[in-house]
């Protein structure tokens, strides 16, 4: 974990302020995002916060889906990056979180966060309409932010993996090689975007395994891309990420470059993307959460 620091971002401090919001039960977002951070403050100057899901001993829990603090912090954050599956956060926390998305700061939008909110449709919640299968906001906050939200997975959940193609040129695409995932392909096909990588189906969990013969890889279903959100704010989504998927340096550079381009930098011809410190992911899966961490250790 990153060692503690206040959540409150210092009001005389110039760097670039980024928020990275970790809350799914699958993909260890608990574990890729503090890595992230890491990377983007120790290489790149970057002032990092990560906020996470808080169990009621106030230790860290990616099963609790309706609890968070700290989201505070978004007031004054010039980048979110969130990978969140499922969650509905007390009004007054998601009050800070959609502020945010309207003001037309940017964001990047990490695998699950295409469903990234979950209500029940006779929820009392103003915010009911960000959820992935909302019908009065076409898709919720997946759709009609990122540019998607949940429809199936399109590959064979972990039996198919995947490498990412580029699909032309594109500055977050600088030094973007050998990226591969044991994640699959999601289906999806991004409302009013910019398709900068296609995922090919593989025929096995292996980078060495060929392309998946068949309809899976005709067409190839889009990864990454970028599109315009709230205000004209700028908008990154990738369906690649999880703890493991963050051990490809491909995948890394990705990530760096559309923070980036998010902040209107001048993204690296060949940004630093080395690991920092201890980083050992847990698997893919339901139920193998390390639990009993507090942020601060």
């Amino acid at each position: 974990m990153l060692p503690l620091v206040p959540l409150a971002f210092d009001e005389h401090n110039q760097r670039p302020r980024i928020v990275l919001i970790a809350g799914d039960e699958e993909y260890r977002s608990e574990e890729m995002l503090p890595q992230l951070a890491r990377i983007l403050t120790n290489h790149h100057g970057f002032d990092c916060r990560v906020i996470y899901p808080i169990g009621k001993d106030g230790t860290i829990d990616p099963g609790a889906t309706d609890r968070v603090a700290g989201l505070e912090v978004l007031d004054s954050a010039d980048l979110v990056i969130c990978m969140l599956r499922f969650r509905r956060w007390p009004d007054d926390q998601m009050a800070h979180f959609v502020r945010y998305v309207e003001s037309g700061r940017p964001i990047i939008g990490i695998r699950t966060s295409t469903h990234a909110f979950q209500y029940p449709a006779d929820s009392p919640s103003p915010y009911r309409r960000y959820s992935f299968d909302s019908k009065e906001w076409d898709g919720g906050f997946g759709r009609q932010v990122l540019g998607e939200t949940w429809v199936a997975h399109h590959g064979d959940h972990l039996v198919e993996s995947m490498r990412a193609l580029p699909r032309g040129k594109h500055e977050i695409l600088n030094s973007v090689e050998d990226l591969w995932v044991p994640s699959d392909t999601y289906t999806a096909r991004p409302l009013a975007s910019e398709v900068l990588m296609d995922g090919q189906v593989l025929n096995g969990m292996n980078p060495s395994d060929p392309p998946l013969a068949g309809a899976k890889n005709q067409p190839m279903m889009p990864v990454a891309w970028t599109r315009v959100g709230f205000n004209s704010g700028r908008v990154f989504t990738t369906t690649m990420g999880s703890g493991l998927d963050f051990l490809n340096k491909g995948l890394r550079r990705l990530l760096v470059n559309a923070t980036y381009w998010s902040l209107a930098k001048k993204v690296p011809a060949r940004a630093e993307v080395g690991l920092v410190g201890k980083y050992e992911p847990s698997p893919i899966g339901f139920g193998k959460h390390r639990l009993g961490v507090r942020p601060s250790d």
